[in-house]
């Protein structure tokens, strides 16, 4: 079995329960159910013969990077120092040009995402190297903490970072569907709710209103990530054509007994129509996320519509019917 899979039955309860029982934690992982989205039209493509090696990632001294990321505020001894930011360190490739996002989109906050130095490992929630420099297929680390507990997985990273976009628009609305139970509010959670395992079953209990600090925002967010999975992930988001494809467009692959999903970073176009994207991705056990690489020498993903796939490094690949957007 791969080091990074559990058991879908084990899933929303066990994840709750490994901030009390670290030793659990391999059991969790990320889960999905059967899903069958309407499949995007075939649309007629030449991008199967792209070539998407992008240019030699910026290792010059750090750029500036605005705080427009929420966490970056935070002090955190787990959050890496923002080195440079996405867009900085990955150009388009040569004959592509950046797609236009709009002002405070989701696509803006990702392009301007702030990455840890080059070189810098993935790291796992305790903090152990998981993958160095050297692997074929991590271009980049994102300066974003990971959480102490085996929270901040593949679906749960996806859900990261929309609600971190939201938060910094400023947004305290954020709610997002659960495996097993209500979705998850944080007006309500501002409000005093809070949500814990009881019998097996999601329940809930008041503890007082909390200030609406980014602290108590990230805490909620582990409480999100405890009862959210593939599955409810897949079920939240809408459907979208490859056509229509933009940066903030992720693919999840829900079923029994395992999942994945992988979020699309940044998208570029060639006068001739071809288009490549930046991905990224949060993994099992909880890691530090990700930007991922084609090759050693390709960071930039073809996407080719008439294959009808997404091929990733890390999992068998998606089908184009698997491409969704949450609500913005």
């Amino acid at each position: 079995m791969n080091q990074y899979h559990r058991p879908s039955s084990v899933q929303t309860p066990m994840r709750s329960l490994v901030r009390a029982l670290p030793l659990l934690s391999l059991l969790v992982a990320c889960t999905r159910a059967e899903a069958d989205p309407p499949k995007p039209a075939p649309v007629a493509s030449s991008a199967a013969t792209a070539t998407a090696t992008a240019a030699a990632p910026s290792t010059s001294a750090s750029a500036p990077v605005k705080v427009t990321h929420p966490w970056l505020a935070d002090a955190k001894p787990d959050l890496p120092k923002a080195h440079d930011t996405l867009e900085q360190r990955f150009p388009a490739p040569a004959g592509f040009v950046r797609v236009p996002v709009s002002s405070g989109s989701f696509g803006e906050f990702l392009r301007a995402l702030p990455l840890a130095a080059p070189g810098s490992p993935v790291l796992t929630y305790q903090g152990k190297v998981l993958h160095d420099s050297s692997h074929p297929n991590v271009a980049a680390v994102v300066a974003i903490d990971v959480g102490k507990a085996d929270l901040q997985q593949c679906a749960d990273s996806v859900i990261r970072m929309h609600a971190e976009w939201q938060w910094s628009l400023g947004r305290r609305d954020q709610r997002y569907a659960t495996a097993g139970g209500p979705a998850m509010s944080f007006a309500k959670y501002l409000a005093g709710e809070r949500t814990y395992w009881k019998d097996g079953k999601l329940a809930i209990k008041n503890v007082g209103a909390t200030p609406a600090k980014h602290e108590g925002f990230r805490a909620w967010l582990d409480q999100v990530f405890g009862s959210a999975n593939t599955a409810s992930l897949a079920k939240e988001a809408k459907p979208v054509a490859v056509a229509d494809l933009r940066p903030g467009d992720f693919v999840v692959m829900p079923g029994v007994p395992f999942g994945h999903a992988v979020l699309v970073l940044d998208l570029a176009r060639a006068p001739d129509g071809r288009r490549v994207a930046l991905l990224g991705q949060g993994f099992m056990p909880a890691q530090s996320f990700h930007v991922l690489r084609r090759s050693p020498k390709e960071t930039w993903f073809v996407i080719d519509e008439a294959s009808g796939k997404l091929e990733t490094p890390f999992w068998e690949p998606f089908p184009w019917s698997a491409l969704r957007r949450l609500p913005e």
